[in-house]
């Protein structure tokens, strides 16, 4: 064999190794940021999306169905772009449900996300049915006692035990009255930045003006990345 052909044996076999090697997983980079939100996707990306998000906001489940699949498979991957979500507490129960999909590492925290929202309909239920007494156990009493109620009525230890959760790990974050500030900084921050309203978002600090779906984000999405 000529040492030429040789040669080029080889490089094209360095070729294929490159091609080969894996890439980055953006959709799988989750950090968490100063404000204790979390940001999925390459931290150093072009653009940051920033979703503003309440788990009992019905138009935030919506959002959440339409957009996650596009943006996992169309945008993520490209490094181009992060999304950070920013927790906007409403009630006593979006404070239990973020703590619940906050319990655990980091990385358990998209998908705990996406239950939770897609799965908002049938644990957000039982609230029309719910007993004074049962509401009244929701605002009044210890901080993790409280919680526990809201979770228990709402069966959300049941809806978590599909993620892998056991009770006792969910009382434990529950009861975790530093993550509880640090969700509540992110909804003072928000209402600071002038959120009013859930869903909202903010391409690379700017907040959005009449932007609550994903047919009204994306070509202002797609716009940024130009």
């Amino acid at each position: 064999m000529r040492i030429g052909a040789k040669a080029g044996i080889l490089s094209a076999a360095a070729l294929l190794v490159i091609a080969a090697a894996p890439t980055v997983g953006w959709t799988r980079t989750v950090a968490i940021t100063p404000l204790g939100s979390h940001l999925i996707g390459n931290p150093a990306a072009k653009v940051r999306l920033i979703e503003y998000v309440s788990y009992t906001c019905p138009h935030c489940a919506r959002f959440q169905t339409e957009s996650e699949g596009v943006l996992q498979l169309a945008y993520l991957p490209s490094g181009r772009i992060a999304i950070e979500v920013r927790h906007m507490l409403r009630d006593p129960i979006d404070m239990t449900v973020a703590l619940m999909t906050n319990c655990g590492s980091k990385d358990k925290f998209v998908l705990n996300h996406s239950a939770m929202l897609r799965s908002q309909s049938a644990w957000t239920a039982p609230i029309a049915n719910s007993t004074s007494s049962q509401r009244q156990r929701w605002i009044t009493g210890e901080f993790a006692a409280r919680n526990r109620a809201i979770a228990s009525d709402l069966k959300l230890y049941e809806a978590m035990g599909t993620r892998g959760y056991d009770r006792t790990t969910l009382d434990r974050c529950l009861g975790d009255k530093v993550m509880a500030q640090r969700l509540a900084s992110q909804t003072k921050a928000g209402v600071e930045a002038g959120v009013t309203k859930t869903p909202s978002f903010a391409i690379s600090g700017k907040l959005l003006d009449n932007t609550d779906t994903w047919a009204e984000l994306r070509p202002q999405l797609d716009e940024s990345l130009k």
